[in-house]
């Protein structure tokens, strides 16, 4: 289950351009590790994107809307081989559901190792996350892990549905990465959060 990233990382050039087109999940890990719940949800990612990106800009604030479009347009680069980790600044976007568009202030997230790889973490406000990364594509991590409040600790991956987050962590320039989250649990149907590197 550990991460191919973070041990692509540290291979000189010539060894990832060998094992570059076999690095990829094969589905098959990410079969075991995510729930059936989630397997469904990250199915239907780009359907959900869509109708929530619809519903977003039709209803929501005209300069949350401007917001959403510049995060939006910036194009997933290549992110196999890249050191992920530090500390980063992240807003949450959520889009849809009981309300349009909500655009959240700046909190602290970071991205650190552990036994499974690569491991982020929200680390301040109220609302916290924690989780894991599969490797994708060469240009999208997969991404699962939990919600949790904050003073509590955060719970097993797949241990109570409605903790349980998936999705795709994204470069989106130099510093900039985007973690998106389709149909959570509650609020919204489709949440991005916008990390920026410090």
């Amino acid at each position: 289950m550990t991460s191919l990233v973070h041990r692509l990382c540290r291979m000189p050039a010539i060894a990832l351009i060998l094992i570059s087109g076999s690095a990829f999940a094969d589905g098959t890990m990410a079969t075991r590790t995510l729930t059936k719940t989630d397997r469904e949800r990250i199915a239907r990612y780009e359907v959900t994107q869509k109708s929530a990106v619809a519903e977003a800009r039709k209803g929501g604030d005209k300069a949350d809307v401007t917001t959403l479009d510049a995060v939006l347009a910036a194009k997933p680069q290549p992110i196999l081989g890249i050191d992920i980790r530090g500390d980063y600044r992240c807003r949450t976007i959520k889009l849809g559901g009981g309300l349009p568009l909500t655009v959240y202030g700046w909190f602290n997230c970071k991205i650190d190792e552990d036994d499974l790889g690569y491991r982020l973490t929200k680390t301040s406000g109220s609302q916290r996350l924690a989780g894991h990364f599969i490797d994708d594509s060469a240009n999208r991590l997969l991404y699962y892990g939990v919600s949790y409040i904050a003073g509590d600790k955060p719970g097993r991956y797949g241990a109570k549905a409605d903790d349980d987050q998936v999705g795709y962590f994204l470069k989106t320039g130099p510093k900039s990465y985007r973690l998106d989250l389709p149909l959570p649990t509650f609020e919204s149907k489709f949440d991005i959060i916008e990390l920026q590197k410090r």
